[in-house]
């Protein structure tokens, strides 16, 4: 008997022994309660192919389709509505760059991109029930296709994207970001609000991962279909990205003259070459359609008419290493480290806000900022008339020239996609001490907001910041309001005066509750927030955070609400009609009152419409990531994802965040090994082939 419990006790320890083994160097992903990976591997290898995988398994046909129109051949598997968007592509020259940047691109890159597409193609072989017959032409998916991914989402999205006319269909398209010093943080602790607003449908839509290579922890998301962590945090520091106010692209107007175009005074010949787009037919047949491809010293030329062309010049092609920049930024343990990974200087786009455990705040304005002759802004924010070279820069700014500001006396950095200039008040940076076509000098209802917001705090608990990020209050409302109610009071329109008890009585907000919201925003949209000569005051770079004011016309503005509220009488039957049963949320079958509107109007949480009905509009887009964090000892974090992490129509997370955005609220971030054992739904444990749920722990 002795011998025989001898033999089981040894045999039980050899289990214990190879389960903890197993438990220590397995590459494992923990699949949490909002679909959320949690992913732990020892090597980068490892870790990245687990995130391919992660994201197949949430996002899979979108991966495939996001893929496929960047590769510039989604006519070719979807028909010629996909037609514009390939000419595009290859008219930027988007595989020939894929090829030089696979070339140039740093061994530790290359690790990472080969891994993570082998995880997503690992994920296809192995569950191909999971993708839908049309996508599956896309496979296999290669380094090269994310490359050009890349390339089209910051190229075509965000550097050329206002030269290019795809941005400006979405009214707010951008972010918020703050970041609060022990100064004034109640618990003494530095503070980072992560935000960024953007569509809710395919590239723009994130993806939240945790990672856990040898025991450092990384949080947070990027967009669907790239590697890594663009926006995040760890135990020692986090950051966020806004879309700053930068100019770093340009389009010029070019007169083509003798098959050629003119270049100081002088003729000087196209750089010709063809392309050959396959067009996949109803019938399924294919037709090939030959597109010449121009480029000229400029750039590419992106449109043709009446004898001239558009070339258009984008900075960045020559920085292929954006995603291993990020990788470094989130491996970071100190300002120091964290800063050596910014003057790598291969984001092209975006401000940073960083805050750190140490109690360090930081904001940058990053980017590559071309070298110009013309010390001007509005020179520059334009189409470029003539074909003059000296406009045609080569260069860009140095880190060291770009604006920064590094613990600033008033405790507190905000961006809310505004010039660098407004990220304090009073403000520490001087617009003089920069070139003129550094960045614009405005401040809209939105950051004003923002900065109000943290102005009024001097002891800004954690609750108090996600409150603040929440917040629906309109400041143009607080701005605009005493004038407009003072001009109905002068005026004679009984109409008038009765919206004006309805926004009397109205909170200011835009919850799905307030009753005078509808109101307002109809009275607001016909008024015009942006149009500058609405307003007696105008906006000052002097009073960056209390102008525009007053009414230019009040007659108009009387006018204008009188129509506004027999508009909503006659379609609603009265005039205070809660903003939720207009304003919604639809995404995917889902049907739930919406909050927020778009930033013009200065409201933080910020939910742009995108389309209506006839007795409703709909949210289109605006917060997107949301991550609240505290640098304590433990890292304290609030998050959500508004749409969810997943796209997969069987997916339970496709929407399943979209009540806790309509009730305003947030969900704890499970960033330690205890918070994510008490709250994983099921485990996968790396294989030869992939992951294998059987082998769970």
């Amino acid at each position: 008997m002795k011998i025989h419990l001898i033999i089981a006790f040894f045999v039980l320890s050899l289990f214990n022994i190879s389960y903890a083994q197993t438990e220590n160097t397995a590459t494992r992903i923990a699949w949490d309660t909002w679909g959320v990976p949690h992913i732990t591997a020892d090597t980068i290898e490892d870790l990245f192919f687990a995130q391919g995988w992660a994201q197949m398994h949430n996002h899979a046909n979108l991966i495939l389709e996001l893929y496929g129109s960047s590769r510039g051949k989604a006519s070719e598997y979807w028909g010629k509505t996909k037609l514009e968007n390939d000419i595009l592509i290859h008219t930027l020259g988007f595989e020939d760059l894929a090829d030089k940047w696979e070339r140039e691109q740093n061994p530790e890159t290359k690790v990472i991109y080969k891994s993570f597409v082998e995880g997503l193609n690992a994920y296809a072989k192995a569950h191909p029930e999971a993708l839908d017959e049309k996508n599956k032409i896309v496979l296999p998916i290669t380094t090269k296709d994310l490359n050009m991914h890349l390339m089209y989402v910051v190229f075509t999205r965000f550097i050329g994207g206002n030269d290019l006319g795809r941005v400006q269909r979405w009214p707010d398209m951008g972010s918020n970001a703050y970041a609060i010093a022990p100064k004034r943080s109640a618990s003494g602790n530095a503070m980072l609000v992560q935000n960024p607003h953007l569509p809710w449908w395919r590239e723009f839509l994130f993806f939240e991962s945790h990672l856990n290579l040898k025991g450092k922890n990384m949080y947070g998301s990027t967009l669907v279909g790239l590697p890594g962590i663009a926006i995040g945090f760890n135990e020692h520091l986090g950051w966020s990205h806004t879309n700053n106010t930068i100019d770093n692209a340009d389009t010029y107007e070019l007169e083509v003259k003798d098959n050629g175009y003119v270049l100081d005074g002088e003729v000087k010949a196209f750089e010709k070459t063809k392309r050959t787009i396959k067009i996949k037919q109803e019938d399924g047949s294919l037709v090939e359609k030959e597109i010449p491809v121009l480029r000229t010293v400029h750039g590419p030329v992106v449109n043709q008419k009446d004898g001239k062309v558009l070339a258009l010049r984008m900075v960045g092609q020559d920085r292929p290493e954006l995603v291993l920049q990020w990788w470094k930024m989130i491996n970071s343990s100190n300002f120091d480290e964290f800063e050596t990974a910014l003057k790598m200087a291969q984001i092209p786009f975006w401000n940073v806000m960083y805050a750190d455990k140490s109690g360090g705040i930081f904001y940058l304005f990053n980017g590559l900022v071309p070298k110009r002759n013309e010390d001007s802004w509005s020179y520059w924010d334009r189409i470029i008339p003539g074909g003059k070279s000296a406009d045609i820069w080569t260069a860009v700014h140095d880190y060291a020239d770009l604006p920064k500001v590094k613990d600033p006396v008033n405790g507190w950095l905000q961006n809310a996609n505004d010039p660098p200039w407004t990220s304090t008040i009073p403000m520490a940076l001087d617009p003089n001490d920069y070139p003129g076509y550094m960045s614009p000098q405005n401040m809209g209802f939105r950051p004003q907001r923002a900065a109000r917001m943290l102005m009024e705090d001097e002891s800004i608990t954690f609750d108090e910041l996600v409150d603040y990020k929440l917040s629906t209050r309109l400041e143009f409302a607080d701005r605009i309001l005493d004038d407009l109610f003072l001009a109905v009071e002068a005026s004679g329109s009984e109409k008038a005066k009765e919206a004006k008890i309805v926004l009397e009585n109205w909170d200011r907000e835009a919850d799905a509750d307030s009753k005078g919201m509808l109101l307002f925003y109809n009275w607001a949209k016909k008024f015009n927030v942006r149009k500058k000569s609405n307003y007696t005051e105008p906006w000052s770079m002097d009073k960056p955070n209390t102008t525009p004011d007053g009414l230019a016309d009040q007659n108009v503005a009387v006018q204008l609400l009188a129509e506004a509220a027999l508009e909503v009488e006659s379609k609603f039957g009265r005039l205070d009609i809660p903003w939720g049963d207009y304003y919604r949320i639809h995404y995917n079958g889902k049907d739930l009152p919406a909050n927020g509107i778009d930033g013009s109007m200065g409201v933080f949480r910020v939910a742009w419409p995108e389309g209506n009905d006839e007795n409703n509009m709909f949210v289109g887009g605006g917060d997107s990531w949301v991550g609240i964090i505290e640098f304590g000892e433990a890292v304290k974090a609030k998050v959500l994802l508004s749409y969810g992490n997943a796209t997969q129509k069987d997916s339970p997370h496709n929407g399943d965040q979209l009540e806790l955005f309509s009730k305003k609220e947030m969900r704890d971030a499970w960033f330690t090994k205890e918070a994510v054992k008490a709250h994983t739904t099921k485990m996968e444990v790396r294989t030869e082939n992939g992951f294998d749920e059987k082998n769970q722990e």
